[in-house]
């Protein structure tokens, strides 16, 4: 029996613990196992580094449109200009993350997506760089691209409108 004592005592010594944390910090050294007989001790330096990953890119959902009621100040009365009502059925591509928008795939190419070209669910429409990862944005939506709301090498934020899309296009 002093033998397994004799034993856990070398293993699980403050003092051997304290010169090995001294060694792990000397060697730079994160994790360390130690094992003797069917005795063991693991040590660990430091926390885990943190790991980012790109968020799940959202779909984009109608941008909701306040209507004011009948005969209130911001009406417009009828007979007067279309150019609200005309935009209200367009839908936009939301940034998924914060980053920077990048319109090509590489400086010389082509854009992604231009006003007037159609997109499906899977286009890719731009690219967002995020902490030296760069992402593709699908479309998640279908139609015709009217207006493009970022230029290239910007910075967006999460949510921001970027494209507006006629679904009906």
């Amino acid at each position: 029996m002093s033998d397994s004592k004799s034993t856990s005592s070398k293993v699980f010594n403050v003092e051997t613990v304290r010169s090995l944390v001294e060694l792990m910090k000397q060697h730079d050294l994160s994790e360390l196992d130690l094992r003797e007989g069917d005795q063991k001790i693991s040590l660990k330096r430091g926390g885990q580094p943190p790991i980012y990953a790109a968020p799940a890119p959202m779909h984009a959902a109608p941008m909701p449109v306040a209507q004011a009621p009948a005969g209130s100040p911001g009406q417009v009365a009828s007979g007067g200009s279309e150019a609200p009502a005309a935009d209200s059925h367009l839908v936009a591509i939301k940034s998924p993350m914060v980053g920077t928008y990048y319109s090509k795939p590489k400086p010389d190419a082509d854009s992604f997506a231009r006003v007037g070209d159609h997109i499906s669910d899977d286009s890719v429409v731009c690219i967002i760089e995020a902490m030296k990862v760069f992402n593709e944005i699908k479309a998640e939506m279908s139609g015709k691209i009217v207006k493009v709301l970022v230029k290239d090498e910007e910075p967006v934020e999460y949510g921001q409108p970027m494209f507006m899309v006629d679904p009906q296009g």
